[in-house]
């Protein structure tokens, strides 16, 4: 299959190349730098995400794009601004995730998992321009994208476009996590359910399309692999050391710990095929679920002197948007009865399956996209890596909910400033194709009570 798109409907709007010309004038490339910049150095690790939330919100305010905060909780708050809307036209909406992938920053979990030295990799928190890119991981995930499609509703502003559909912007919090797991659960550990999730069922927006602003260096894709992290429970006997008759066979040994080696080797040969056989091929991308374990617990390391009785396995497994989770349990159950082992327990922790968008239905937003792709680089739009159609993106949640979506966005690593303003044209060309324009004649204008002469 080519990873060129077949476009069997146009945009509901052709953009004029006076409009395309106005656009690009609009976009200043040391204004949006600037912006990625500030943007992104606000700290806002998973769960602490109302300084950039607070920001985006005054940012908006102060361009004109009316905007509002809803959420789960005070403290991880959606926003949502608004642009267009004064004719019949279609609805855009763009969305982007204010967290970044980061430590917990607790000093009593992440040494279990990062070495000192990569704890302290400043790119974690920190942005900055150097020999002309840019560094730091909040802009490449998401602020740069973010910054992105809202410097293009401000080009779409300043070059006097307004749009006959509504366009909304939309920035969220917990799309990267985290996940309510054992002992630390609860709304304050929620990731996904109280960002575009929330947002969609409580935010008052009604999008035709949507569009998740993410890197994919400039390719598309309308699908999107969910997962399920699965806790695996190896059974076994707690037995008082000094008393411990130490067998000559490690499988016969009391302790599950010891009989891990056989359950890894099986669960490592499972995921390799795992991957081969449920990789998925679409117009719309490839997704290729991976599997990995991402967490050991075997007994407590203060409380010693017995071994333990239990040693659990949290294994995390992709989900295509032709898998569901309990196909997938099926496949692990059958394979741990397989292996000498004590006992047993499987349960899944964590659901999210898989979404595409009816191939039909996309249609005019992927036109709408390549158009735009065309315009502003002369390059034909392609069909993204088959990475970024084998995570989770926040389009899986608009087309779960039958808007057609897509994910496309910037250079993913060590974009450029040049990188940023080409994404920015792009999403507001799209914007522009998606919407269209709306004659200027029945642009509504704010109200005015006067009352003599002077406004009240």
């Amino acid at each position: 299959m080519s990873d060129e798109f077949t476009i069997s409907a146009p945009a509901p709007y052709a953009v004029t190349e006076a409009e395309r010309e106005a656009i690009r004038a609009a976009i200043d490339l040391d204004e949006i730098t600037s912006l990625a910049l500030e943007l992104g150095n606000i700290p806002s690790p998973s769960r602490s995400e109302a300084a950039a939330s607070q920001f985006v919100f005054d940012w908006m305010e102060k361009e004109g794009f009316n905007p509002r905060s809803v959420g789960a909780t005070p403290e991880r708050l959606n926003v949502i601004g608004e642009y267009g809307g004064h004719a019949e036209g279609k609805n855009l909406l763009f969305t982007a995730h204010l967290d970044t992938e980061s430590p917990t920053w607790d000093p009593d979990l992440d040494p279990m998992k990062y070495r000192a030295a990569t704890l302290a990799n400043k790119e974690w928190l920190n942005c900055w321009l150097e020999d002309g890119v840019l560094y730091g991981y909040p802009i490449t995930n998401d602020r740069g994208p973010m910054t992105c499609f809202m410097m293009a509703a401000k080009a779409l502003r300043k070059a006097g476009i307004e749009l006959a559909g509504k366009l909304y912007l939309t920035a969220c919090p917990g799309e990267i996590g985290p996940e309510p797991m054992e002992e630390r659960s609860g709304v304050q550990y929620m990731g996904k359910d109280i960002g575009a999730h929330y947002l969609f069922h409580h935010g008052g927006v009604s999008p035709d399309f949507a569009i998740a602003a993410e890197g994919t260096d400039f390719g598309l894709t309308w699908q999107g692999c969910g997962y399920v992290v699965f806790r695996i429970r190896i059974l076994g006997q707690g037995v008082f050391t000094p008393i411990l008759d130490v067998p000559e066979e490690i499988r016969n040994h009391p302790n599950p710990i010891y009989r891990l080696g056989a359950v890894l080797e099986a669960l490592h040969h499972w995921g390799r095929s795992y991957e081969t056989r449920h990789r998925y091929e679409a117009e719309g991308g490839i997704s290729i679920p991976k599997v990995q374990i991402d967490s050991i617990r075997g007994g407590i390391p203060f409380s010693f002197g017995a071994g333990t009785e239990v040693c659990a396995l949290y294994l995390e497994a992709g989900l295509t948007p032709k898998q569901k989770a309990a196909d997938v349990q099926h496949e692990l159950t059958a394979l741990l009865r397989t292996l000498d082992i004590e006992d047993f327990e499987i349960e899944p922790l964590v659901v999210r399956h898989g979404f595409e968008a009816n191939a039909s239905d996309v249609q005019p937003l992927v036109a709408a996209v390549a158009d735009a792709t065309k315009l502003t680089t002369g390059e034909t739009l392609q069909r993204a890596n088959p990475v970024y159609s084998s995570m989770w993106r926040d389009q899986n949640v608009f087309n779960m909910q039958r808007i057609p979506a897509v994910t496309t966005g910037m250079r993913r690593w060590r974009p450029a400033p040049a990188d940023l303003k080409t994404s920015a044209e792009i999403y507001a060309l799209t914007a522009l194709a998606i919407c269209g324009r709306a004659p200027e004649n029945i642009v509504k204008k704010p109200n005015t009570a006067v009352y003599g002469d002077d406004p009240f």
